[in-house]
C-alpha cells in the first residue's frame, strides 16, 4: 500500500528544493526565459501554484472544478492561461504558492483514501494526485534550474516520477493516436544511490534500461531521448521512449536534440 502522509512529505520537500531555487532571485531574474517559449521563471512558478489551485478545487470543490474546465474559453491554451492567470511579482506569487501548496496537501491529507478526484481526463485517488504534483513540481524546477545555469542533485524522489512514467505507457500511445501496445515492457533503472528500480516482468522481451534520472527527464519530456543515456531493446519500448509522457492531457510537443537547437527552444508539455 501507498503511504499517502509519505508522499505528502516527499512533494513538500520537492517544492521546498524548487523554492530554494527562486526564492534568493530577484524580480529580474523571474523574468528570465525557461526552455518553455513564452514561459519565464515566474510563468513556471505561476503554473505550479494554478495547477496547485485547481487540484484543491478537485479535492474539495467538484462543482468548481468543473466549472472551471467547463467555462475555459480556449480549452487548447488551458494551461498557458492559467499561468498568465496566477503569473504575479515574486513578492505575491512566491506566498500565493506557499500558501497553495500548503492547502492542497492538508485536503488531500484528509481525503478518503479510497476517493477518486476528478481532473483532467481521468479520475485520481489522493495518492496519484499527490504522485503527480511531484512529477510536475520536480518537471517545472528542472525548466528553471536549465534557466539558471544549474543542475539538480538526483535525489530519491525521482521513484514517484519513474513510477508514473511507467504507470503512463500506455496513455502515452494513445495521447499521440498511436495503437496501444498489448505487448509489456520491463523497465530497469539505475537509481540515485546505487540501487535499481524495476517495473514490469522480468521475462518481458521490450525493455527499457538506464539512469532513472534520464528516464525522468525522458516521460516528463525535458529532454530529447538522444541526450539520454536509455537503452530500448524492442520495437514497443523503442516505439514507447519517442511518445513517452507522464502527464495527463493532449501529446507535448516535446523537446528537439540539444545538438540541432538553441537550448532556449522547447515545448510547454506539462
Amino acid at each position: 500500500m501507498v503511504n499517502l502522509t509519505d508522499l505528502l512529505t516527499d512533494l513538500a520537500a520537492e517544492s521546498a528544493d524548487v523554492d530554494s531555487l527562486v526564492a534568493p532571485l530577484s524580480a529580474g531574474d523571474w523574468a528570465s526565459p525557461t526552455p518553455a517559449p513564452g514561459w519565464t521563471i515566474g510563468h513556471q512558478i505561476a503554473h505550479l501554484a494554478w495547477t496547485d489551485h485547481v487540484a484543491l478545487l478537485a479535492a474539495t470543490d467538484v462543482d468548481a472544478f468543473f466549472a472551471s474546465v467547463t467555462t475555459a474559453p480556449d480549452p487548447a491554451r488551458l494551461v498557458d492561461v492559467g499561468a498568465e492567470e496566477f503569473l504575479a511579482p515574486p513578492d505575491e506569487l512566491l506566498p500565493r504558492w506557499r500558501a497553495g501548496r500548503a492547502a492542497l496537501a492538508a485536503a488531500l491529507a484528509a481525503a478518503p483514501p479510497g476517493e477518486k478526484l476528478p481532473w483532467y481526463g481521468t479520475g485520481m485517488s489522493p495518492a496519484s494526485m499527490v504522485t503527480a504534483r511531484i512529477m510536475e513540481t520536480w518537471a517545472h524546477g528542472e525548466d528553471v534550474a536549465d534557466a539558471l545555469g544549474v543542475t539538480r542533485p538526483a535525489t530519491a524522489r525521482l521513484r514517484h516520477v519513474a513510477y508514473l512514467g511507467f504507470r503512463t505507457l500506455r496513455h502515452s500511445f494513445a495521447a499521440h493516436g498511436r495503437e496501444v501496445p498489448t505487448a509489456p515492457v520491463r523497465v530497469e533503472l539505475a537509481a540515485p544511490d546505487g540501487a535499481t528500480w524495476s517495473y514490469g516482468p522480468e521475462d518481458a522481451a521490450d525493455r527499457v534500461t538506464g539512469p532513472a534520472r534520464d528516464f525522468c527527464l525522458l516521460v516528463t519530456q525535458r529532454r530529447h531521448r538522444a541526450d539520454l543515456a536509455l537503452t530500448a531493446t524492442g520495437p514497443v519500448a523503442d516505439a514507447w521512449l519517442d511518445v513517452a509522457q507522464a502527464f495527463a492531457g493532449p501529446p507535448g510537443a516535446g523537446r528537439e536534440p540539444l545538438s540541432t537547437r538553441d537550448t532556449t527552444v522547447s515545448e510547454v508539455t506539462a
